[in-house]
């Protein structure tokens, strides 16, 4: 009896699958979409559009803002003065550190708009110490603070000449200096 050897395998064919076509920068997940987490709803209401960005780069609103900050500032720092009797330091610190983030944050990064904010905080501490010695000589002299300020404005001014020191100056350059480095800050 022969046996006959059984037939050599033959060889299936191999389906190999065909490349898909990769995008020309090699991401394969390039052309996929997102699925949305939510899907649509009959009767929806799309959702609002965003607000708008505020305005920033405008030097007229810049310097509007700073303005603004300047003359709030004074009168809050004529304030503490008046009610303390005492120059604060860090007080002078805000002034001009609010005006310079007011000028800074709206007016963008205009250059102009950092010394324009040193000038205004000068400014506006010395409005504010003048406030403030109105404040404490209508205590003094018993009058109303308005009298004083609006009305006798030289004796105001005479008073704080003979009462400014090095401190008084040091707080200019505070200001300046918080204007100055608040503006840059905040326009970056």
């Amino acid at each position: 009896m022969s046996q006959s050897a059984p037939p050599p395998p033959q060889p299936q064919p191999q389906s190999h699958p065909q490349p898909q076509p990769q995008p020309a920068d090699g991401n394969p997940f390039a052309q996929q979409q997102a699925p949305s987490p939510y899907a649509a709803q009959p009767g929806a209401v799309p959702p609002p559009p965003a607000p708008p960005a505020p305005p920033r780069g405008n030097v007229a609103v810049g310097l509007a803002a700073a303005v603004v900050a300047a003359v709030a500032a004074a009168a809050l720092y004529g304030v503490v003065i008046g009610l303390t009797k005492h120059e604060i330091g860090w007080a002078a610190v805000g002034v001009g550190f609010v005006i310079g983030l007011a000028a800074g944050r709206l007016g963008g990064r205009n250059p102009m708009l950092a010394v324009v904010s040193t000038v205004l905080a000068l400014g506006s501490v010395y409005l504010g110490q003048l406030v403030g010695e109105a404040m404490i000589g209508a205590d003094q002299l018993d009058v109303s603070f308005s009298e004083l300020f609006f009305q006798h404005f030289g004796v105001v001014q005479d008073a704080w000449k003979e009462e400014s020191d090095p401190l008084t100056f040091l707080f200019f350059a505070i200001a300046g200096w918080a204007a100055f480095s608040g503006a840059k800050k905040a326009a970056a």
